[in-house]
C-alpha cells in the first residue's frame, strides 16, 4: 500500500512488454532486468504474474476511477433532492 503524500512510478507499455519479452524468451533473468532497466523486481513478477494469468500488460489509465457522467441534469437531481429532504424530515416529525 502507498504511504501518504508518496507518487507512484509509472512504467510506458512498451517498456512493460519488452521486459515481459525478455524475460520469457530467456534472455535475461528478473534480478538481471531489474537492475538493468531500474524496475523493482516486485513490480516485474507482478507483470509476469499478470501476463501469465492472461491480462493484458498494456495500461488503461483512462479506465481508473469514477465514470463520468455525460448527461448530468442538475435540475433533476435538485428537484429529486428536495423532495427526499421534504420525505426525511416528514419521517422525523412522525417520531
Amino acid at each position: 500500500m502507498a504511504n501518504k503524500g508518496q507518487k507512484l512510478k509509472s512504467y510506458s507499455d512498451e517498456l512493460r512488454k519488452e521486459i515481459v519479452n525478455k524475460y520469457l524468451n530467456g534472455m535475461a533473468g528478473r534480478s538481471s532486468l531489474s537492475k538493468d532497466y531500474d524496475v523493482p523486481l516486485k513490480t516485474i513478477n507482478n507483470w509476469l504474474c499478470k501476463y501469465n494469468h492472461g491480462y493484458d500488460l498494456i495500461s488503461k489509465n483512462s479506465l481508473k476511477g469514477r465514470r463520468k457522467d455525460e448527461n448530468i441534469d442538475y435540475k433533476e437531481r435538485y428537484e429529486i433532492l428536495k423532495k427526499y429532504q421534504a420525505f426525511l424530515k416528514a419521517q422525523r416529525e412522525r417520531k
